[in-house]
Formats: structure tokens, sequence, C-alpha cells
């Protein structure tokens, strides 16, 4: 639920009695975005008897098969597994058995990285033109927007380093904002931190197999790292968008 604070200025959409068909198709799926678990793909995987977790565990074992050109497709199935709203941590934990700590890292980091910024571009293009075209006339709305683009970069980073904020619904709710694509792309280095200490965690497994299971050994001082790098950022992230909204508003009542 931090993610509405992030999404504060999309709230307003729906106060605003002139936009009340805010309320239809997008803004029903974001809200029920909002509402899901960040493991939304294995939930719904459970009910249907497809497991995604063993999917993407089968795809790391071929992709342990093919030796050296086995990073690339990581890569490409990271890609594939952002835009369709798959656990990547999975990905993440197995590079870390078969590439080690290194490569690992950089696959990963280059796989999510590029995922992200497909789901980012079918988010911009499949929603952005048309909530556009619904608040074209609400100025609050329009200054909010314009205050948090200005600002995409530092959100972005916050925002990555922070494991609080689901990663695939990320994705899409920034392509729904202002941020542009050049912010969005360099607030990725903000998921080095958690991509190199993930991989590590992953490493320890020594085998595909313990992957995601409660035999997985861990690092104790890795998770607490993990915990209280995402504490801070998730508790900048929040304070700061509310600033930016409130000061946004600010501005254009005294305009």
């Amino acid at each position: 639920m931090l993610l509405k604070k992030l999404m504060v200025y999309a709230n307003l959409i729906l106060r605003n009695r002139q936009l009340k068909a805010m309320s239809g198709p997008v803004m029903g799926v974001i809200a029920f975005l909002l509402a899901a678990s960040p493991a939304l793909a294995q939930s719904v995987g459970s009910s249907s008897g497809f497991n995604p977790q063993d999917l993407l565990r089968n795809a790391l074992e071929w992709i342990e098969s093919l030796g050296i050109i086995g990073g690339i497709a990581l890569i490409v199935i990271y890609i594939l597994a952002t835009v369709a709203f798959l656990p990547g941590s999975i990905l993440t934990l197995g590079a870390g058995v078969v590439f080690g700590v290194s490569l690992g890292a950089v696959y990963v980091f280059i796989g999510a990285t590029l995922g992200a910024i497909a789901a980012f571009l079918v988010g911009r293009y499949l929603a952005r033109g048309w909530i556009s075209k619904k608040i074209e006339g609400n100025q609050k709305f329009a200054a909010i927007d314009r205050a948090v683009a200005k600002e995409g970069f530092k959100i972005v980073l916050l925002t990555r380093l922070s494991p609080a904020f689901p990663f695939n619904l990320l994705n899409y709710a920034f392509g729904i904002t202002g941020v542009s694509l050049k912010d969005y792309a360099l607030g990725s280095i903000g998921m080095i931190p958690g991509t190199v200490m993930y991989v590590y965690i992953g490493s320890l497994a020594g085998d595909l197999a313990r992957i995601g299971t409660e035999s997985q050994p861990t690092d104790p001082a890795i998770q607490w790292a993990i915990r209280i790098i995402g504490f801070i950022a998730t508790v900048a992230v929040t304070i700061y968008v509310t600033r930016i909204a409130r000061r946004a508003l600010a501005e254009k009542v005294s305009e």
C-alpha cells in the first residue's frame, strides 16, 4: 500500500467531480494491483494449476545447460518474465547458482533493467494517452504530474532501493506518470545493491532445486542489510513524494 504515496496525484483524480470517469478501466486495474500482493503471479498461478516458480526453475536448468550463451538466455527470459508479471526473485536467486555472484548480478541487472523499460513503455503507450485526455482540464493534477516528472530520477532511484515497492507493478505504474524514460532508466541503478545481495544469497544454495524452498541457506547479515536499506528508502520516498505533491498544489493555489 505504500505505492499509494507514489500515486498520490492519481488519487486526486478520483476526488475530482469532473473526472469520475477515471474510476473506469485503467484506474480499476491500478486499484486492484495496489491491493494485490507482490506475489500476484504466484497466487494466480496456484489457483489455475500453473506454477510460475516451477516454470522459471525449469528455465534456469535449461539456461545452465547452455554454457557460455546461458547469460544471454537469462537476460531474454528475465525481460519476458518482467513484462508478463512473473516473479523475478527465482531468476535472481537462480542466477547466483548458475553464474556466481559477479556474472549473475550483471546478467540480472541487465535483464531487469531492459524488462522494466519494456513494461514502462507498455504502460505508457497503452494507458498514458487515455489518462492524459481524461485529466486534460484538471490543473491540479497537471501541476503535480509536472512536479513528479521533474524529480523523476530521485523518485525512481529511491523506490528501486526499497523492496517494499513491488518491482513488476512499479514498472507499469511509472508508465502512466510524467516521469521521462531517461530518468526512469537511470533510476534503475537503485536496483544494484538489492540485485547483488539476492544473487549472493542464491549462490549460497549451490543447487537450483533448493532455490525458493525452506531448505535454501541464507545470510542473516545480508538479510538485515536489505531490510535496513529498504526501510530507509521506503521512508524517504514516501516523505519525498508527499512533499512534492503538497508543494505543487500550494504553487498552483498561489497562482
